[in-house]
């Protein structure tokens, strides 16, 4: 996956991942002030007219929750006793007990949430809440409700929790593939724990591809932003000029631990898809197929004597994964995935965005010339 920034460091800091770090250097030559410059926006007819924030803000805030997240001391005795007991395990800590400020006991975190029905589901991120069996939401009205988790989705860093209210303010829903580069944004948050914090800057970036979880499973199609986004802000909404919920607020590229200019959100129409998956199904376990290898081209099938310069050329197949339980071989050169096309491994990656432990997938290789198919149950690899 694509790097965007030099430097990634990944973990928990007050609810919020920090991730990226990049050089800036300020002189007095480039620093202009602005006095008194409200922001604006021009109209189809020429005419300047400022941009009113206070409607989006008034639907928004009463559907934005606190969260505070804790591990119980039977949690963290037994998250610590099976990390003595992996395999290869030297280390009596990890580096997320650095970012939690806390090597043997409980974890504990803030963050923000997001009611998304009247019935009292709140989506939220699972790096607030995942490592948490003891969860407490606050509402802006400042009522408090004991929450638990429906599911979590890791690959995506989604969770949704449930807690008993009736008639909640679920916040309205938009449509993020409708968002354009360059159009105003609200970031709904409670950042260092100051409740209901709005602040507002302009959609800089959509797409954003950020490999967030190395070594894991990742869907990201982040929507890149320049509104303050700060620890404790995670989980929080972004919603557009109409109040409606455009994404989840997950990250910011910081040098420094703080918003330092760009923030990220996962895109609600990705987020509505999971948290339905998540009602069904509780956690959702994703799945790589288990195969390494090369994108064809024309020298490759040349060197290997293939008929064909389009697929995924299999390279090795992981242990214990769908791949090899299936009968995939090195040396295949996988054609299709569910019945789509494979040009490339992107093809792969695309046809499998959603695929959970469990499933199953077709595949059509070519093996010795002859094309072959094959179901894959997907697994966790040994």
């Amino acid at each position: 996956m694509k790097q965007l920034f030099s430097l990634i460091l990944a973990g928990m800091v007050g609810g919020l991942v920090v991730f990226g770090a990049f050089k800036s250097t300020l002189t007095n030559n480039n620093i202009t002030q602005e006095v008194n410059q409200s922001p604006q926006a021009v109209f189809t007819n020429g005419t300047a007219m400022p941009v009113d924030f206070v409607s989006a803000s008034q639907i928004a805030t009463p559907s934005v929750v606190h969260i505070e997240a804790e591990e119980s001391e039977h949690l963290a005795n037994q998250r610590y006793s099976e990390r003595r007991r992996s395999p290869g395990s030297i280390f009596d800590f990890d580096l997320n007990d650095f970012f939690g400020g806390n090597f043997y006991g409980p974890k504990k975190g803030t963050g923000s949430g997001v009611i998304y029905s009247r019935d009292g589901y709140i989506v939220t991120n699972n790096h607030v809440v995942g490592f948490a069996d003891d969860i407490k939401v606050t509402l802006t009205n400042g009522k408090e409700y004991k929450a638990v988790k429906v599911g979590t989705d890791p690959s995506s860093d989604l969770a949704l929790l449930k807690i008993e209210g009736e008639n909640l303010p679920p916040m309205p829903i938009g449509n993020s593939q409708d968002v354009k580069i360059g159009e105003w944004v609200l970031a709904v948050g409670n950042p260092f724990n100051l409740n209901s914090t709005v602040t507002a800057g302009i959609v800089s970036a959509k797409g954003r591809d950020l490999d967030l979880i190395e070594g894991q499973k990742t869907i990201e199609e982040f929507i890149q932003t320049d509104a303050a986004v700060n620890p404790g802000n995670s989980g929080g909404a972004l919603v557009n000029t109409k109040g409606e919920l455009i994404g989840i607020n997950t990250a910011i590229a910081t040098p420094t631990g703080v918003y330092a200019g760009y923030s990220f959100a996962i895109p609600v129409d990705l987020v509505v898809k999971i948290v339905e998956d998540i009602k069904v199904n509780g956690n959702i376990d994703r799945a790589n197929l288990g195969i390494r290898g090369y994108d064809m081209d024309e020298e490759l099938a040349k060197q290997e004597n293939l008929n064909t310069t389009k697929g995924f050329y299999v390279v090795d197949v992981e242990d214990g994964s769908g791949a090899q339980f299936s009968g995939v071989l090195p040396g295949d050169v996988i054609v299709e995935v569910d019945g789509k096309d494979v040009i490339d491994i992107e093809d792969v990656k695309s046809a499998m965005k959603f695929s959970k432990v469990g499933d199953t997938i077709t595949l059509v290789v070519l093996r010795d010339g002859k094309k072959k198919t094959l179901p894959v149950k997907l697994r966790k690899s040994l």
